[in-house]
């Protein structure tokens, strides 16, 4: 059964949003296991702290039913779709591993994010520190040693509340 890694971010009521999103991934997939959540600032705009966080899952779906999954979700959360890239989110989902694959269609995998976002891959190496990216051939432990930080947006760790029932 492939295993997949995934990308959960929100700045719009977003504890609530990663709550919802994680409990929908847990309806679409099996064994969903999460890292740290981060508190980051806005890049690009002004706009409220971003959480992320990076879930893995595993899943008999393919790439395309994947991703339509994630874009359901993001909608039942109220995402509108069109917005500028560098904007408030309800919740953005994105896939960045399906296995080891590398390929670019239907999406582009591994996700270009991966290597260049603190945010992503730092969370990624948490989870998967031994696994190493298909591409590069180190693994998400070494490339997050050897990612350039100085010119990254700062992020920390919160403690995050899963408690569903707020």
């Amino acid at each position: 059964m492939p295993k997949i890694y995934i990308s959960i971010g929100s700045n719009q009521d977003a504890e609530r949003q990663i709550r919802f999103g994680l409990m929908q991934l847990k309806y679409y997939f099996s064994n969903v296991a999460v890292s740290k959540v981060y508190e980051s600032e806005a890049v690009g705009f002004d706009g409220d702290n971003f959480l992320n966080l990076v879930a893995s899952a595993d899943t008999q779906l393919t790439i395309s039913q994947v991703d339509q999954a994630f874009k359901q979700i993001e909608k039942e959360a109220g995402r509108v779709r069109g917005e500028a890239k560098f904007s408030n989110r309800t919740l953005d989902i994105d896939l960045l591993l399906y296995d080891n694959l590398v390929c670019d269609t239907p999406i582009k995998l591994p996700r270009g994010e991966v290597l260049h976002h603190a945010f992503v891959l730092l969370p990624l190496a948490e989870i998967a520190p031994q696994l190493k990216h298909p591409i590069q051939q180190k693994t998400y432990q070494q490339l997050w040693q050897d990612f350039d930080k100085r010119d990254e947006q700062q992020l920390w760790p919160i403690n995050f509340d899963w408690d569903t029932s707020q």
